[in-house]
C-alpha cells in the first residue's frame, strides 16, 4: 500500500508515512507536531470490541488507535472526533488510504457535531494531553502542544466519553500513572466496574502509564490488575527492540491486550 503525503495543514514535505501494526497500517503524521507512538496502538489493542461493535475515539490525532482497532477486529462501526483541521483531515486521509470507514468529524469535546451527540457507542476510547501545564512547560510546536498539554480537565474528556457510551459500553482510557488519581475520581462519579492495568517499563520498575476502564452502568467491584511489563530484561542494553513477547505481538502483530479476569 502506498500513501503519497500531500498538504493537510502541513507542507507536503513536512509530512512523514510511517508503519504501525508491522506494516498492516501506514499513517501520514507531521514531522514536527504530535506524532503517535505506542500509547495508542496499546489503547487500541485494549478495547474489548467484537465484529459489529461501534467504537468512538475522542482527540483521535491522525487516527492511529482506531485504525488500530478496526485493523485488528474488522467489522467496527468507527468514528473519531478532532479539534484541530489539519489532524483530522489526515485521520480521513489515512482511513480511506487504509480502507478502512473511519467518519472523522471536527469539533471540541464540550461542543460535540450534532452527528456524535446524537448516537451512543460501545466503546469510547481517548488518550487525553498528558501534562497538566500548571506544573510543566509548554511544546513549542502549536499542534504537538494541543496533543500533550491538558487544556480541557479530564473530568470533561471522561464526562464525554461517559455520554457517548451506550449501556453497558466500555470506556478506556491511557495516561500517566500521577493522573490516575484525578482520573479515578472522574471515572467513579459517572462510570462502573471500574479496573486499572498499569504499563510497567521493565520488572521491578515503576509504572509510567495506566488503562483505565469502565462500564456504563456496570455495577463490578473496582480492580486493580497486576502490571503489563513492556520491556525484557533489567536494561535496554543493545541497539535491537527487547519488547516482551505478548507486547511484540500487540505492536507487531496486532495483538490484544486483555485485561486479566
Amino acid at each position: 500500500m502506498e500513501l503519497t503525503p500531500m498538504a493537510d495543514g502541513w507542507p507536503e514535505d513536512r509530512l512523514t508515512s510511517d508503519a504501525f501494526l508491522g506494516g498492516r497500517l501506514r499513517v501520514l503524521q507531521p514531522k514536527d507536531g504530535y506524532r503517535a507512538g505506542v500509547d495508542p496502538v496499546l489503547l487500541a489493542a485494549s478495547v474489548p470490541a467484537r465484529a459489529g461493535d461501534s467504537v468512538l475515539d475522542l482527540g483521535c490525532g491522525a487516527g492511529v488507535a482506531g485504525l488500530c482497532v478496526a485493523a485488528r477486529v474488522g467489522d467496527v462501526a468507527l468514528a473519531g472526533l478532532e479539534r484541530q483541521t489539519g489532524y483530522a483531515a489526515l485521520a480521513r486521509r489515512n482511513a480511506e488510504a487504509n480502507g478502512i470507514g473511519m467518519e472523522v468529524h471536527r469539533g471540541d469535546l464540550s461542543d460535540m457535531p450534532a452527528p456524535l451527540r446524537q448516537r451512543q457507542f460501545t466503546h469510547v476510547i481517548a488518550n487525553p494531553p498528558y501534562f497538566d501545564r500548571a506544573a510543566s512547560t509548554a511544546a513549542r510546536d502549536h499542534g504537538r502542544e494541543a496533543a500533550l498539554g491538558e487544556e480541557t480537565p479530564l473530568t470533561a474528556w471522561v464526562e464525554a466519553a461517559a455520554r457517548r457510551a451506550a449501556p453497558k459500553g466500555t470506556v478506556t482510557f491511557i495516561h500517566r500513572v500521577e493522573r490516575l488519581p484525578d482520573l479515578l475520581a472522574a471515572f467513579d462519579q459517572r462510570l462502573g466496574s471500574l479496573e486499572v492495568l498499569p504499563l510497567i517499563p521493565r520488572q521491578g520498575r515503576r509504572a509510567r502509564l495506566v488503562l483505565v476502564r469502565g462500564r456504563k452502568g456496570g455495577r463490578a467491584a473496582f480492580r486493580l490488575h497486576d502490571g503489563w511489563v513492556m520491556h525484557s530484561g533489567d536494561a535496554h542494553d543493545t541497539d535491537r527492540e527487547n519488547y516482551t513477547p505478548a507486547t511484540a505481538c500487540i505492536l507487531r502483530d496486532a495483538g490484544p491486550l486483555r485485561f486479566p479476569d
